[in-house]
């Protein structure tokens, strides 16, 4: 088979290229991002094409709050629509198979399908209108003005839905947002994430966890409504032990901090975007890992944080209940319920024997998953599937 991806910036598509560049299939990844951040990702060069002109300084001048949203919207649109030009001209003729990100490639999908080939929609959230719809809702709930999305995002995100051959998702939660708007379910596949257990083994410097000591929670994310932080902080507010600790680790989303203000914060650190060998460490000195979702496709940093000893407790939107047993190595909770969250975080504190238990099974269960290998045997066999090669 012979395989060429396109991607916005990195994501999970460079795991990805890895596995199907040792199964001898990858013919190119396209990126909007530099080869001076590609490199790293272990593709070698040849293989890796980039068009960084739009969404690098994007992403830079976001990063600096610098760019309106307005016209974040409107690069962002441009970027999509160029991305595809760029691509189209350059995909080669023989490709079975392209593996673009929602988003990316409608054009170019369409013309390897005109000769033969397979366009794979692969989207690492639920159905684009069901996020807005779950998002939307959230941004009332807490007096939020602030736009969700961009209607031109959303309506070439369901062209290419519609187009596609077929499309991909992390979770069992994610399919069923597709399925309840209308996607039929053959064109459907769930494909989990891996995770790279190597890197996630303690560092020698790494703090040590003490049972005896506090009790510290980890969430790791964009800090924003659509992760569900303020319920986490509502719920960490109850909570009831001598030393505790939430450190929030990740980017600051705008909406956040419209609603920051009317949250209790008191021992609670928010870090922003920690470089990873940071988060790691930080998970390996943590008790437990929240990720209380609104929305989430698949939170790779649970498989993560499970690999570094951490219980879990996450909302039944996140994926988790592909991932792991409620009640085994940790809970699943209703999205918006910090009474819930509270509820299950205070069980771990008052036995410690049973977060003992959870670590152990956490970090057992996650071994299982064996990397991105197994990622790469599954995805291999849907586009055997799909494309009749082998």
């Amino acid at each position: 088979m012979k395989i060429t991806q396109a991607v916005f910036g990195v994501f999970h598509h460079f795991a990805l290229a890895r596995e199907m560049e040792r199964r001898g299939h990858l013919q190119k990844i396209y990126s909007t991002w530099p080869w001076a951040r590609l490199k790293r990702e272990g593709i070698v060069r040849e293989k890796v094409e980039t068009f960084p002109w739009l969404h690098t300084p994007e992403t830079i001048l976001n990063r600096t709050g610098l760019l309106p949203r307005r016209l974040s919207d409107d690069l962002g649109v441009q970027n999509a629509l160029r991305f595809d030009d760029w691509t189209y001209r350059r995909i080669p003729e023989d490709t079975d198979a392209l593996i673009a990100i929602a988003g990316a490639a409608l054009k170019t999908g369409q013309i390897v399908q005109q000769r033969g080939g397979q366009f794979i929609c692969d989207r690492g959230s639920t159905h684009q209108r069901y996020q807005e719809q779950l998002v939307s809702d959230e941004y009332r709930r807490w007096g939020v003005n602030l736009p969700v999305s961009d209607i031109r995002d959303t309506l070439r995100e369901e062209e290419i839905y519609a187009v596609a051959d077929a499309v991909t998702v992390p979770s069992s939660f994610a399919l069923q947002s597709y399925l309840e708007m209308g996607v039929p379910r053959g064109k459907l596949h769930v494909i989990p994430y891996g995770a790279e257990l190597r890197e996630l083994r303690m560092p020698a410097d790494a703090p040590q966890r003490s049972s005896k000591n506090g009790f510290h929670i980890v969430f790791a994310g964009a800090v924003s409504l659509r992760k569900g932080v303020p319920y986490l902080l509502q719920a960490f507010a109850q909570l009831k032990v001598p030393g505790k600790k939430l450190r929030l680790a990740g980017y600051i989303d705008p909406d956040i901090k419209q609603v920051l203000g009317r949250l209790p914060t008191d021992d609670v650190e928010i870090l922003g975007p920690l470089p990873r060998p940071q988060l790691i460490a930080l998970m390996h000195a943590s008790d437990v890992l929240v990720l209380p979702s609104i929305e989430d496709g698949f939170g790779l940093v649970m498989a993560e944080a499970m690999a570094c000893g951490c219980a879990i407790i996450s909302s039944t939107n996140t994926g988790g209940s592909d991932l792991y047993t409620d009640g085994v190595e940790g809970y699943i909770v209703p999205i918006r319920d910090p009474k819930a969250l509270a509820d299950r975080l205070q069980q771990l504190v008052e036995n410690r024997d049973l977060l003992a238990r959870m670590r152990r099974a956490a970090k057992a269960k996650v071994a299982q998953i064996g990397g991105w290998s197994d990622y790469g045997d599954r995805w291999a066999s849907l586009l055997q599937e799909l494309t009749g090669k082998g």
